[in-house]
């Protein structure tokens, strides 16, 4: 693997870009971005080698596609038009169900690794990419049977050079289990802080009340809408099924607070403490 091309410069490919250096420094990055000072940016920090455009994509042994979901099913199609016969291509996106209908029947649909690093933070741009970014978190890989098996397996290998744990799914499955452990979790971020800002107009009062559980808890919230509010549109009907789910959940808790149920309201809170066990790891 020589020539990598990274369409997408920010936190994501920026973070893969470094990886990849660390793993093979022969490699030679090519940065594509439609933000030209996140290019120059990427640029000046070392992140890529050099710049490039969508037409160089017939030297790619690799192309990286490091942007928001909604841009990724628009340009997914030609990039595989472009590849050359050796080259793969994978996506970081948190949908997959629908990037992976858009290719079904392409030609060189064998050259696709449909990916999803669960990594990430709430902030974005090239400044934000960091080397540590995936290392022991898990990257999903959907619908593996339609890969070729060698760019595949080649490509798991970087995987796991870079110190990601592997996990294999249906692309309609992970996207009806990813609404409800990431989506989910962007939403309430986001809608909390909503509330909050619309309750409370005193910015002071805010800053200097806010605890460390509000801090944590609304973190999610300075993630990017350019990126999350695709997420919500192509995995909507799984987002729709587990916000029915969670405003239920809300409405049951508030009902136990009307009719003074703080036994039942214990009782809820210590069930779900089982969560700090499954988030310790299940072996």
């Amino acid at each position: 693997m020589k020539n990598v091309y990274i369409i997408g410069t920010g936190l994501i490919g920026g973070s893969f870009a470094l990886n990849l250096k660390a793993i093979n420094p022969d490699v030679i990055i090519h940065g594509i971005d439609n933000n030209n000072e996140h290019l120059s940016e990427a640029l000046a920090l070392g992140l890529i080698d050099q710049k490039a455009t969508l037409k160089h994509i017939v030297n790619a042994d690799l192309v990286v596609l490091a942007i928001p979901v909604n841009a990724t099913l628009e340009l997914l199609p030609a990039v595989l038009d472009l590849l050359p016969s050796q080259g793969i291509v994978i996506d970081m996106g948190s949908t997959k169900a629908a990037i992976c209908q858009a290719v079904d029947t392409h030609p060189n649909r064998s050259r696709f690794l449909a990916n999803h690093p669960i990594a990430g933070t709430e902030f974005s741009g090239p400044k934000a990419a960091h080397q540590s970014l995936f290392f022991n978190k898990t990257n999903i890989i959907c619908d593996l049977e339609k890969t070729n098996e060698k760019a595949a397996k080649a490509m798991i290998e970087v995987f796991e050079a870079m110190g990601m744990n592997i996990r294999y799914m249906d692309a309609t499955e992970h996207d009806k289990h990813i609404a409800y452990v990431s989506h989910l979790s962007h939403i309430s971020s986001f809608m909390l802080g909503k509330t909050v800002i619309d309750k409370e107009k005193n910015e002071r009062n805010i800053f200097d009340m806010a605890g460390s559980g509000f801090e944590s808890t609304v973190r999610l919230a300075k993630s990017s809408p350019e990126m999350w509010a695709p997420i919500f549109e192509q995995n909507k009907a799984n987002v729709i099924e587990t916000l029915n789910e969670y405003i239920q959940n809300l409405n049951h808790f508030k009902t136990l607070m009307e009719s003074d149920n703080f036994e039942a309201i214990r009782n809820e809170m210590k069930n779900t403490n089982h969560i700090k066990t499954i988030l310790k790891g299940i072996s």
